[in-house]
Order: C-alpha cells, then structure tokens, then sequence
C-alpha cells in the first residue's frame, strides 16, 4: 500500500476526495442534482480522513451511509427529499443515500432557522463532523465552519452550538463508539476539557 499523503488542511483533503475515484463520483452525482447550496457533510469526509490518517485503505463501500444536504426554504417537504434519494439510488445503487434539506433540521434539533447549509453545518454536533463537500464543475471545494484542525488531529469534541446539549452530544458520541474503529482518537465529553477556561 503506498503512504498516504500528508493531510495538513482545506486542499489536502478536496485533493483526497478529488483523486479516490469512488468518492468523487458520489460528489458528481451530487452536483449533477443542481441542489441549492447543496453538499455532502459528516462521515462521508470524516471517516474518509480517519481512515487515512490510521493508515487504511480507502474504501467507499465502508460508508455506512452517503448525508447529503442542501437549503431551499421554498420547499421544505420531506417528498422532495425522498425524491432525491430515489434519483441518486439510480445513479449509484450500491450507497446509503440520506437527503436533508437544512432549512427544516432547525425544528428537529431545537436551533433557531438556520441561513443557510454552512450555518446548518456550524450547528452540528461534533466539529470533526461538521464538515461538508461539493463538487464544482468536478473540481472539489470542501466546508468546514469550525476548521480541520479537530479532524486532523483525531479529536472529538463538541461544537459551540452544543453548551446546552451536552447530554445529547455525550450520547451520541457513545451511540457511535468511534475508538473501537479508530483507536488513536481523543474524545472530549466534558465542556471544560473540549473548551477549558484560559
């Protein structure tokens, strides 16, 4: 297996996305939908990037699901999205595809509206997690509200927009039991260890 490159910021991993094969092709099924604001987000590039950085073979079929995301707040129904996943099974029967449309996720998760998908985003749990990518004209361009410093250095911590929800990010941290898979992870569970006071 050769050496993976080294992953040092927003290029590195647009690169990694644009030269694995597999994943970029689901990027291009994406862009093919013309989707407002839209993008894939979460383990799509996160797992990808631990993997890397664990030294594994990339392997598009480990995804556990493909979490696209876009914002229309013309059209907020839940048929559309279901509509999508239906035309990107088409184009790539194989992948999990799950369609969200961020103008309506603010009800689900208790948030005010968000702006748009990178505000969506920047609301997410995890900040390795809250991380999204497009393709443009087939060229890569990655979204990272909180950066990539976390997820480059393998550590789980929570995002701002989760001070009043510990409890549930805590939960789900271990719902996923992400050290099991990538053993050189930290993950912070208290908010004064993820933000300690200077």
């Amino acid at each position: 297996m050769n050496p993976a490159p080294p992953l040092r910021g927003f290029a590195d991993i647009a690169h990694l996305l644009e030269a694995h094969a597999d994943l970029h092709a689901l990027l291009l099924h994406v862009e093919s939908l013309r989707l407002p604001d839209g993008w894939i987000g979460a383990g799509f590039i996160r797992n990808t990037v631990w993997d890397v950085l664990h030294g594994r073979t990339l392997d598009a079929s480990r995804l556990n699901d493909v979490d696209v995301i876009f914002f229309d707040p013309g059209d907020t129904g839940r048929e559309r999205e279901s509509d999508l996943e239906h035309r990107l099974r088409a184009l790539a029967p194989g992948t999990i595809w799950s369609v969200k449309n961020q103008a309506r996720m603010h009800l689900r998760n208790g948030d005010r509206p968000y702006r748009d998908t990178f505000d969506a985003v920047a609301h997410w749990s995890e900040t390795a997690t809250a991380i999204a990518a497009r393709s443009i004209d087939g060229k890569v361009d990655v979204m990272a509200p909180h950066g990539v410093q976390d997820l480059l250095d393998l550590i789980v911590r929570p995002t701002p927009a989760f001070a009043h929800k510990m409890d549930v990010y805590r939960e789900r941290v271990a719902s996923k039991d992400w050290p099991a898979r990538w053993p050189r992870l930290t993950v912070l569970t208290a908010w004064d260890e993820a933000y300690p006071a200077p």
